[in-house]
């Protein structure tokens, strides 16, 4: 896991961060597979 995988899944758990801003932090902060990994605990 990225080094801040857990805040970026925190920030879109609590509301703070859209779908779009976990997309857009892939390559900065996460890797796509990580993005997958969020986005999909909510569906």
């Amino acid at each position: 896991m990225s080094k801040k995988f857990s805040k970026v899944k925190e920030y879109y758990d609590k509301g703070f961060w859209s779908a779009e801003m976990v997309q857009n932090a892939v390559g900065k902060w996460i890797t796509a597979e990580e993005a997958d990994i969020i986005l999909k605990t909510e569906e």
